[in-house]
């Protein structure tokens, strides 16, 4: 019989009170202040601002690659900066994908290799690594692709790969920081075409840093960095 008490369930990522202050030449510059950001499960959110706004320095700190001034960031409901540092590796390898707005594949292993690192890494066998990196590859629309290094693929086939290595250990989370932001419109469109199809397939949730209203405006919920703190963009109508 039920007890009357409802389960507990963790988003899949939140910050609360978050800060990032830099000391530059004995000077001291906050870039992000009292920062509070709650996603869940499957969720797509864009957060947008001004050159210079402190967009990536957040995304760094949401994926645990920094760590902030104050406050704390929670993944799966570990707070990531209190992980020593192995633990907070494994974490990021198993919870998190990035998509970055190049490509950062290595240049010196195929398409198919590079997707299947991350399951490599996390000690998945050769053979089970390389099925899944291909069946992804084929759903990006890369299956002719595979031993491609790249520097034979184009623009919008590294982007591709590198949006389908981010998502190869199916992770909770997607933090991308200008997914599409060198490509052309049409080849960028494409790319965030394949990011939300997966993300409503896996159910992963995205975040994802733009100055592109039109993916901001494909994405289920804006925020505005404005002044080191995250609001709700102003109505432009």
């Amino acid at each position: 019989m039920s007890d009357g008490s409802v389960d507990h369930v963790d988003p899949v990522l939140e910050c609360r009170n978050l800060g990032k202050t830099f000391s530059e030449g004995g000077a001291n510059l906050r870039v992000l202040d009292a920062v509070n950001l709650r996603v869940e499960k499957g969720e797509r959110l864009a957060i947008v601002g001004a050159s210079g706004s402190g967009k990536t320095t957040l995304l760094q700190l949401l994926g645990g690659l920094d760590t902030p001034t104050d406050g704390s960031v929670h993944v799966l409901g570990q707070n990531v900066a209190q992980l020593a540092e192995d633990a907070r590796g494994q974490l990021r390898n198993r919870a998190i994908g990035f998509v970055y707005q190049f490509h950062h594949l290595l240049p010196e292993f195929s398409a198919l290799e590079n997707v299947a690192m991350p399951l490599l890494v996390r000690r998945t066998p050769v053979a089970e690594a390389a099925e899944a990196a291909r069946e992804l590859l084929g759903r990006v629309g890369l299956g002719e692709r595979l031993g491609h290094r790249p520097a034979q693929l184009s623009g919008g086939e590294r982007q591709r790969a590198a949006v389908a290595r981010a998502l190869i250990t199916r992770p909770a989370l997607v933090l991308a920081d200008e997914p599409t932001g060198n490509l052309d419109r049409r080849i960028g469109a494409q790319v965030f075409d394949v990011m939300l199809e997966l993300n409503r397939e896996l159910g992963t949730s995205l975040v994802v840093v733009t100055h592109d209203e039109a993916i901001a405006s494909r994405m289920s919920r804006i925020l505005a960095l404005v002044d080191g703190r995250l609001t709700p963009p102003v109505d432009q109508d």
